[in-house]
């Protein structure tokens, strides 16, 4: 999987913290808040990230409404199979990112482990 792109990880970033659908507009006047861009350029990413199957969209009157088709942790989720896809020795991969975490993401992690250990088994 490609990481985003900074304009459209910056679009998904509204629809994974708003957790609703939204329009073009509503980014746009969110995103003028910081720092002024085009209506067209964010019409024009947008649409790219629903043909990317990023987005779902609906007409609502003459607008599209736009709601995000995966979670932020789904993201990241590929993100790092990607990464642990580009090394030949996965396990030792896998231990020396272990060896960065802070104590709690290791606490994180064996409770992830224990759920997805319960999860086979059944």
């Amino acid at each position: 999987m490609r990481r985003l792109g900074e304009l459209e990880a910056e679009i998904m970033d509204r629809f994974w913290r708003w957790n609703r659908p939204a329009t073009v507009r509503e980014i746009v006047d969110d995103i003028n808040k910081h720092r002024p861009i085009a209506y067209t350029t964010v019409m024009t990413v947008t649409n790219i990230l629903f043909h990317k199957s990023w987005l779902l969209r609906a007409k609502e009157g003459r607008a599209w409404l736009y709601t995000a088709v995966r979670s932020r942790e789904a993201y990241s989720a590929a993100l790092m199979e990607d990464a642990l896809g580009a090394s030949e020795d996965r396990s030792t991969a896998l231990v020396q990112f272990v060896e960065n975490m802070s104590e709690d993401e290791v606490a994180a992690l064996r409770t992830a482990l224990r759920k997805v250990g319960r999860r086979t088994k059944t």
